[in-house]
């Protein structure tokens, strides 16, 4: 089925689900991994849908674009994941026009971060669009927004405090091991994937906690051969997980499995222990917290870990606001003045259309020199058109009007959305 949607702003939607009224466990089930994404792309571009792009991460999913209805992106989004349609559609957030426009400046921002001010996502954004580019499924609106939220981002990191001060998953991780092990420095710790989370944070412990007893695991050897090389850890072969876990204090999980590895039957003999599950989906089977000997901490229970760098941050927030609602108004100028241009080009058209069938009525009956002629009256027709335009300019607020009744008289046959 193909869906025919206007490019007007009121037709741009976002639908999405995050941290704020999902658990991690829900959240994978509607995260999109690369072959899905493209898969998704692809069944978009079939029903005309071609200016889109999503966003997924730890905390949330988002698909934003041009539709009919956020129905058609729920459509989409529901059909490439795990997740239930029917229970999309109740827990997801739905915003439409310069509601979803300015949603995704905050995002961009930190400001809607499940920690205030993490620039993390500002890179995973720029993935994303750029995913979609590539696959054709990013218009000159979408791109132009993106590059606008990537500008605003990096001024508020400048211009502003939300960015001061460490705060993130992994060093939120750090904070969580100081209080609970005091003795941290002594602990055997074992390290399940060595993919960025997983990185940040063992650099986070090193930096902030001094330790060094830490045995690197990944499915991919080199990769903790690599990073243990670099940092001067220990490293083990994924095959002597379980074993390396048992003989640990600390467990860390960040692998990015598509369901658990790390089980509850792992741990039936082993000594007590602390188990930080940094994964979505979660890596750590939930059964594994149902063992007394075993601390089980998730991603949702690391996020309350309160800072006062977070207390800090949230005074700058005003300043921020201030900043995506100018950027924001730019944006919408851009936008506007941009479908203008269409129907002036039109109307300079129909102009020079009128000015040729006069030129060529007066070629033998004037004593004008015909080049004088069309050099006057394309003059006369640039002073037209920018008196025009400068118009729309300057009154804002009338500018739609000024344009479609100027569409109307010159009948320039611009569909106005």
């Amino acid at each position: 089925m193909q869906v025919s949607h206007s490019k007007e702003i009121a037709n741009f939607h976002i639908v999405g689900i995050n941290y704020k009224k999902t658990d991690a466990a829900i959240r994978g089930l509607y995260a999109i991994n690369q072959a899905q994404y493209q898969q998704l792309l692809e069944h978009a571009r079939t029903v005309q849908l071609d200016d889109l792009f999503v966003l997924s991460t730890c905390n949330r999913t988002e698909i934003y674009g041009f539709a009919n209805t956020p129905g058609d992106l729920l459509d989409l989004l529901s059909r490439e994941t795990n997740g239930d349609r029917v229970q999309l559609e109740e827990l997801a957030y739905i915003k439409s026009g310069e509601d979803a426009i300015r949603h995704l400046y905050q995002v961009g921002t930190g400001l809607d971060s499940q920690i205030l001010g993490d620039y993390e996502i500002i890179g995973q954004i720029r993935i994303a669009a750029k995913f979609a580019k590539a696959q054709q499924c990013l218009g000159s609106f979408l791109e132009r927004l993106v590059n606008s939220v990537l500008q605003v981002s990096k001024l508020i990191k400048t211009e502003t405090g939300l960015s001061k001060g460490t705060v993130s998953v992994a060093f939120a991780t750090v904070r969580l091991l100081e209080r609970r092990c005091p003795d941290i420095r002594n602990k055997k710790i074992v390290l399940v994937g060595v993919g960025k989370i997983g990185r940040n944070t063992c650099k986070n412990m090193i930096e902030y906690l001094g330790v060094k007893e830490v045995t690197l695991i990944n499915r991919t050897l080199q990769v903790a051969e690599d990073f243990a090389g670099q940092h001067g850890l220990r490293y083990a072969p994924y095959e002597n997980m379980v074993a390396e876990m048992q003989a640990a204090d600390v467990v860390l999980v960040a692998s990015n499995a598509p369901e658990p590895t790390v089980l509850a039957s792992h741990f039936h003999q082993s000594s007590p222990k602390l188990i930080l599950d940094l994964s979505i989906p979660f890596n750590v089977e939930s059964a594994v917290g149902d063992l007394e000997h075993i601390s089980l901490i998730n991603v949702d229970e690391l996020s309350k870990v309160q800072d006062e760098t977070l207390q800090n941050r949230l005074g700058e927030v005003p300043k921020a606001l201030a900043i995506i609602e100018e950027h924001m108004a730019e944006f919408l100028y851009w936008y506007k003045m941009r479908k203008h241009a269409v129907v002036l080009k039109a109307v300079k058209d129909k102009l020079q259309e009128i000015h040729t069938r006069e030129i060529q009525q007066q070629k033998n009956g004037s004593g004008y020199k015909v080049e004088d002629m069309e050099q006057v009256s394309s003059r006369i027709i640039q002073k037209m058109i920018n008196l025009m335009a400068g118009k729309v300019r300057k009154e804002t607020d009338k500018s739609d009007l000024y344009i479609a009744m100027i569409n109307d008289i010159f009948e320039t046959g611009v569909k106005q959305d």
